[in-house]
């Protein structure tokens, strides 16, 4: 599970990412090209440049942590943007992290329910 910290921002970096970049590279990364501050608790999200992979950097209070995911088929929907960051709240990392297009999700009724929500 990846946590959020106390600050609880979730950083997508635009732009392809060399995915051979470890710790150290990636956080480079975020003070250069953000100007942010990668002990800060904040997540900082990742995407290689076929799309199907996925890294995720952050600090847990006693170290920096990394999670890699790739998606056996399909990309991971990404920002046009070449540069800068785009701030995704929690649910739609969720999205995200399970391949979903987190900037057009619809909800589903289920079957006799009513926009509503009665029966």
């Amino acid at each position: 599970m990846i946590p959020l910290g106390a600050q609880g921002a979730v950083w997508l970096v635009s732009g392809v990412t060399d995915m051979r970049r470890g710790f150290d590279g990636l956080a480079a990364m975020v003070q250069q090209q953000l100007g942010e501050d990668p002990l800060s608790g904040s997540l900082f999200v990742f995407r290689g440049r076929k799309g199907e992979r996925i890294k995720v950097l952050w600090f847990s209070g006693d170290g920096m942590c990394l999670f890699t995911k790739r998606l056996e088929s399909g990309v991971f929907t990404w920002p046009q943007a070449v540069s800068g960051a785009v701030h995704l709240s929690a649910a739609q990392l969720a999205m995200l992290l399970e391949g979903i297009d987190w900037r057009r999700p619809k909800r589903v009724l289920g079957r006799g329910a009513s926009a509503s929500g009665v029966r």
